[in-house]
């Protein structure tokens, strides 16, 4: 779930968000994890990679989204997690489901899939003490081969954006790489909305935007772990949210796509936690 300023809650409440923010500045820190609290972050991540893994062959044309919500919500309780969006300042549902120009935060409803669309599943639990989040695009029966190019595309600006997540790089160097290989494609990324720390609570120091220079930003340090999740769409980058307060949608009305890991960084190079062993190429 993308993290503050506007995941915690309607983009109305931003400008309060961020002076909380300032106000709290001397006491913000990023938290470095043990390998002992990575190995338990990635058994909250596993529960999320498997759980998605199950909703992405649900989707299908018919479905309704409240359909692919409870079986998230019922697979993650199963296996003894918790929802992590469910009640997060407010928020309905166990997970985020977006179809075509909505971005993220979409509220599960009646709503039913149909041929052609693209759904974005954004999804987190809570294992242990622990978060996990992760999101994917997919496609509905048979789409456009320009929404199958943006989701190709977004997952790729994810590789590129994790592959600078090595210590010595900043935080800058990740939104970098997502911005630059996004904007090369024609496309572009969305700035409201940000990746973000997690563990201990879903949103942590700090923050991952999907854009701006290389070489600014908080260093990256072995332990830390950030939810790293492009946002981009076909058209402008404006958002603008629902009368629900939730669902942000692109201001244009074409697609958007999402996709995210939880990784950590390490010694070793980055970690991903949210990966599956066998998990396969979106499209």
């Amino acid at each position: 779930m993308p993290g503050p300023p506007t995941a915690r809650g309607p983009l109305r409440v931003a400008r309060r968000v961020r002076r909380e923010r300032l106000l709290k500045r001397a006491k913000r820190r990023v938290y470095l994890k043990s390998e002992e609290e990575l190995q338990a972050m990635r058994r909250a991540n596993q529960l999320v990679a498997s759980t998605l893994r199950l909703l992405r062959a649900a989707v299908r044309p018919g479905i309704s989204t409240a359909e692919l919500d409870q079986i998230a919500e019922e697979n993650i309780r199963d296996q003894g997690g918790v929802p992590s969006f469910k009640g997060y300042h407010g928020f309905p549902a166990s997970a985020c489901i977006s179809v075509n120009d909505q971005v993220v935060h979409g509220i599960p409803g009646p709503r039913r899939l149909q041929e052609g669309d693209i759904v974005s599943i954004d999804l987190g639990a809570i294992v242990d003490g622990f978060h996990g989040d992760s999101a994917i695009t997919v496609p509905v029966g048979t789409i456009s081969d320009a929404a199958r190019a943006l989701i190709y595309h977004t997952y790729r600006a994810l590789w590129e954006g994790i592959a600078q997540a090595v210590v010595g790089n900043r935080v800058g160097d990740i939104s970098h790489a997502v911005q630059r290989y996004a904007e090369a494609q024609g496309y572009s990324v969305v700035r409201e909305l940000v990746g973000h720390g997690i563990g201990r609570s879903m949103h942590e120091e700090p923050q991952v935007p999907n854009y701006g220079p290389p070489g600014r930003g908080p260093a990256l340090m072995p332990g830390m772990t950030l939810a790293i999740e492009p946002m981009v769409n076909l058209g402008r980058p404006e958002i603008e949210v629902a009368a629900d307060q939730w669902t942000v949608s692109t201001q244009d009305g074409k697609v958007s796509a999402h996709f995210e890991h939880t990784i950590a960084v390490t010694l070793d190079g980055p970690r991903i936690l949210s990966e599956w062993p066998d998990q396969e190429e979106p499209i």
